[in-house]
């Protein structure tokens, strides 16, 4: 989500500048590269290699993940996903909710996604609105008891703990100085094979997604035949 369909070209900037700034902020780079990899097994490097930005309280960010879905299970391992968290400054609930997922990551990494989907399905809970007249200290407990609905109540404690924990913090941010770094400002946003389709801020529906992958497909088809012809 880009915010408003008219957002103003000041405003715009403003935000450009604010993400250039936080990134410069960065005196060192992370010790692990920033994302969740989608699936139980490690990226296969030779596969087509999709990046998402997702915020877990932007509708665009939910309408966006079924056909993301969908195009992973149809590629299968021909297609890989590394999604990355941008929360969105003038979302209230982004940065809370994606700290939610890094700690969720660190406790039981096969259930990260589970939880993203369960932020999509819940999204309203959290908009801006509906927690308006809430404290961050009942903010953050409510996401507490939202998250042990999937992961178990036996985490609820490690889950509260993760809050108080400045690591889960600092990855958070990481996230977001990241996106900044490779100029996404909007979500989603998708980067194939390192390089950024269009129309960043709104979904792309599964036929989309075919449109994008099949001719690559295709290409490294046609690569591996001839490779072959010439051993």
């Amino acid at each position: 989500m880009q915010g408003p369909k008219h957002t103003p070209l000041l405003l715009r900037s403003a935000l450009i500048f604010f993400f250039v700034s936080v990134v410069c902020s960065q005196s060192l780079p992370p010790a692990k590269l920033d994302g969740f990899v989608y699936g139980e097994h490690r990226i296969d490097w030779d596969a087509i290699l999709i990046e998402a930005f997702f915020d877990p309280v932007c509708p665009d960010s939910r309408d966006a993940w079924p056909p993301l879905k969908q195009a992973l299970d149809y590629y299968g391992d021909r297609v890989a996903l590394v999604l990355h968290l941008l929360p969105l400054p003038y979302h209230d609930n982004a940065f809370v909710s994606s700290r939610a997922l890094h700690i969720v990551n660190n406790l039981n990494s096969s259930a990260t996604f589970e939880l993203l989907e369960w932020f999509f399905k819940y999204q309203e809970k959290f908009y801006n609105a509906n927690t308006t007249n809430l404290s961050k200290t009942t903010i953050v407990s409510n996401i507490v008891k939202f998250a042990s609905e999937v992961v178990g109540n036996s985490f609820s404690g490690a889950l509260e703990a993760g809050f108080n924990d400045r690591k889960t913090d600092l990855k958070t941010r990481v996230s977001f100085k990241y996106s900044g770094s490779r100029g996404v400002y909007g979500t989603p946003t998708f980067f194939v094979n390192g390089f950024a389709l269009p129309d960043a801020g709104s979904p792309l529906d599964f036929k989309g997604w075919k449109t994008v992958i099949d001719p690559l497909i295709t290409h490294k088809a046609k690569n591996f035949e001839n490779l072959h012809f010439l051993l």
